[in-house]
């Protein structure tokens, strides 16, 4: 499982995404249930941002300062046509250093194509990443254990991974933050959002 690799497969298919995408409410649900646990300060991180913004559009329109960062290349050019205000980045969350903390950070299915070794250093750089009480919004793979599976996605192969509900539970705890929401959305598919807070 190769971050350079998936950033390559998503170069690949960025027209394509924006096709599909545009118009999609994919997450959205979520995104707004975690704003809400949002109390102060206005500046957010969305990492795997993708070329279509949804995410930052909702953003932007409610206030917040916004940096977006996604591995694919592709992808953050065409997203910065779209939204000329936000700070963009390319660059692999494992070693790619936060430049500030963040009231509110999301990984709407991003994290889940890291690998397995990368999934508790980069969940402690995230909860680190926050500011007092801020709020940290991303997907996984569900289940109990920690796996890795395969599949296709606008005709290429994606790998995905996990380290499981008690494992990412326990970690957040651990470093500093508590699950304030947990949902299966796409039951009986095995994923979740986990919606997290910073305490200490």
């Amino acid at each position: 499982m190769d971050p350079k690799h998936t950033g390559e497969q998503y170069d690949a298919i960025a027209s394509w995404w924006v096709d599909q995408m545009q118009d999609s409410t994919y997450g959205v649900a979520a995104l707004d249930r975690a704003i809400k646990f949002v109390k102060t300060g206005r500046d957010t991180l969305d990492i795997g941002c993708g070329c279509e913004g949804r995410f930052l559009k909702i953003l932007l329109e409610q206030g917040f300062r916004c940096t977006g960062l996604d591995i694919s290349k592709e992808m953050v050019t065409l997203a910065t046509t779209r939204y000329p205000s936000v700070a963009f980045a390319v660059g692999d969350i494992c070693s790619w250093q936060l430049p500030q903390q963040y009231d509110l950070i999301t990984a709407w299915d991003s994290l889940f194509h890291l690998p397995l070794r990368s999934h508790e250093p980069v969940l402690r750089k995230l909860c680190e990443g926050l500011s007092k009480d801020g709020v940290l919004l991303f997907t996984g793979g569900g289940g109990e254990e920690e796996g890795s599976i395969q599949g296709e996605f606008g005709g290429k192969r994606f790998e995905y991974s996990t380290l499981g509900v008690p494992a990412f539970s326990q970690l957040l705890w651990d470093f500093g933050c508590a699950i304030q929401h947990l949902e299966y959305d796409q039951y009986p598919l095995n994923h979740l959002y986990i919606i997290a807070k910073r305490l200490r």
